[in-house]
């Protein structure tokens, strides 16, 4: 497949091959990095990176990403500087940008804005979030983490814990890993937060085992055990939240309990659901995975913009 003038919106439905295309340009610009520092790769264009919901990692890596290919960006970072804070459609926030810039990378609320706007311009947009919906950068930079700290994606037995009703990144990272054959998906939450029943059913239709739990003590068992916070920001009933909170939370003490060889992962920000005597252990791998999260973009850039 060529990337070029694609969009990518969703991990459902892509293939390995494009994944795996997709890490191997990402180790390339891992290495544009650490030895050239900024390249010229995308010098004539210009990015829109259009946030329209709070972030952290995933604005500034994609706004790094730009300019490590040496491209210029333009950044809205606030929902009430922006026009739809005045009450204009996503569509037509779309056409106005598209006709400024090469590319659209945009994060907000809605489930499907992304798909919307995506309709909306004939240039790439990329999907740095659309609410509970899906997150495909993030699964993507999850899959380059594991195969840097596991040696490989083939056959893991990955736990998934928190959040996975709301928790996009669950959602993009269980549909993203599925073609390299996981021996098993364990999702470990309260039961108002489990994972929805259509996407276990969706791997279970491609084999995959899955295993729904509350027990933490059981995902600790797992190769990679993927962290989530609860999400306050999800939530419209606050005292559903506060009975919620705080329902896992990883410590060294209880990490040892399980498997010692454990790849412990998180896409950031935490609240509590990780100690910080954990942060100093080898298999802590969340912050290499935030900053994985460049490399993974510029990749995604460069080949969304034929330059890969």
């Amino acid at each position: 497949m060529t990337f070029a003038g694609k969009d990518i919106l969703t991990t459902v439905g892509m293939k390995k091959n494009e994944l795996i295309e997709v890490l191997g340009i990402s180790a390339k610009m891992e290495g544009i990095v650490r030895n050239e520092r900024v390249s010229t790769l995308l010098q004539d264009k210009v990015v829109a990176v259009l946030f329209l919901e709070p972030s952290t990692r995933t604005r500034l890596s994609f706004e790094t990403a730009v300019k490590r290919l040496g491209a210029k960006a333009i950044t809205v970072s606030d929902a009430k500087t922006s026009s739809g804070a005045k009450g204009e459609t996503l569509a037509d926030m779309a056409k106005t940008v598209e006709g400024y810039v090469d590319c659209i990378v945009v994060r907000q609320p809605t489930v499907g804005g992304a798909q919307i706007i995506a309709d909306a311009v004939d240039i790439p947009v990329i999907n740095g979030g659309d609410g509970a919906g899906q997150h495909p950068t993030q699964a993507l930079l999850d899959l380059y983490t594991m195969q840097k700290e596991r040696g490989n994606l083939e056959g893991l037995k990955v736990a998934m814990v928190g959040d996975l009703k709301f928790g996009r990144t669950v959602h993009s990272l269980t549909y993203a890993l599925s073609p390299f054959n996981p021996k098993e998906y364990m999702f470990c939450a309260p039961d108002a937060l489990q994972i929805q029943e259509s996407i276990v059913n969706d791997m279970r239709a491609k084999g995959i085992s899955c295993v729904k739990t509350a027990s933490i003590e059981k995902a600790l068992q797992a190769d990679v055990l993927y962290m989530t916070r609860i999400q306050k920001e999800r939530f419209e009933d606050l005292a559903e939240y506060e009975k919620l909170k705080g329902s896992y939370v990883l410590t060294r003490e209880i990490l040892f309990k399980g498997n010692k060889d454990i790849t412990i992962m998180h896409p950031l920000p935490r609240v509590d659901e990780i100690s910080s005597d954990v942060d100093d252990l080898p298999n802590a791998a969340y912050f290499r995975q935030a900053h994985n999260g460049v490399y993974v973009r510029m990749a995604l850039l460069a080949l969304v913009m034929g330059r890969a």
